[in-house]
């Protein structure tokens, strides 16, 4: 499971300006939360592009942590990229306040909506591409929301479990308060990620990697010593969270359909 961050480090940032630049655009759009996903996504694209071509907004809630934009701050000392903050609270409370029995979990997806809607709109401002944030354990465990933070036009660590996310935060030198900071997508007060998965990123890295990387069988994972009810629960999660993971489903009549037929680079030329 642990890479090789000086090869990661190049196919991501090759793989960010090629990207970017065979669809005729210039730069990123990032939304910086001060996490260490969104930190490192930053990160890649500055030694991609350089510092002048990527734009990073910090979008908070009125609940949203302090910590949260200070640290985001941080982040943008530390790569002196362009920044700007704007609070979703005026575009997002009107619609809270019309259905007053709305629950955290779907608060919280309005939200996270509400700043991919902001940040594909800076992407038009600045001849961009919107940059993706969520890693491979959110990925396959569907811990996000669709067409919310899941969101992006690509997505350069969408292949990094978040333990080597960590790894390769601290190969690039991004602050250790960033990366030591206890995981949170920050919707609500208090909200931590490993409180509501019920199980720590790295514990479940190493399932994940055995399960999906290795393709190991229930019985071997069982037999290498993780719990039934964890493997099960992991297993459930990653089934029930695939349409996540892709494009609107086509019902498909034709010989070429998108997404099934039409997607490889001869299809280009028609």
């Amino acid at each position: 499971m642990k890479l090789n961050n000086e090869y990661v480090t190049k196919v991501l940032t090759t793989f960010i300006k090629d990207e970017v630049e065979k669809v005729g655009l210039e730069n990123v759009v990032v939304g910086l939360s001060g996490g260490i996903d969104s930190a490192l996504s930053a990160t890649l694209a500055t030694l991609a592009l350089g510092k002048e071509r990527v734009y990073t907004y910090a979008l908070p809630y009125k609940t949203s942590n302090e910590e949260s934009l200070n640290d985001a701050k941080l982040i943008v000392d530390f790569l002196g990229v362009n920044f700007d903050i704007i609070e979703i609270t005026p575009f997002v409370d009107p619609y809270f306040e019309r259905f007053s029995d709305i629950s955290k979990l779907r608060k919280g997806n309005v939200m996270a909506r509400m700043r991919m809607i902001i940040l594909f709109d800076k992407s038009a401002e600045n001849n961009a591409l919107v940059l993706g944030t969520s890693n491979k354990t959110e990925l396959l465990l569907g811990y996000g929301t669709w067409y919310g933070d899941m969101a992006s036009a690509i997505n350069p660590i969408g292949d990094l479990y978040k333990s080597q996310v960590w790894d390769l935060a601290e190969y690039l030198g991004i602050p250790e308060k960033v990366i030591k900071k206890s995981p949170t997508a920050d919707l609500w007060i208090g909200q931590k990620d490993e409180d509501e998965l019920g199980f720590s990123y790295r514990e479940v890295d190493k399932l994940l990697y055995a399960m999906i990387d290795e393709r190991r069988s229930k019985q071997e994972l069982i037999r290498m010593g993780f719990d039934e009810g964890f493997v099960k629960d992991v297993y459930d999660r990653i089934r029930r969270n695939q349409f996540k993971r892709q494009l609107p489903v086509i019902a498909k009549i034709s010989n070429r359909t998108i997404d099934k037929d039409f997607r490889y680079s001869r299809d280009w030329g028609y």
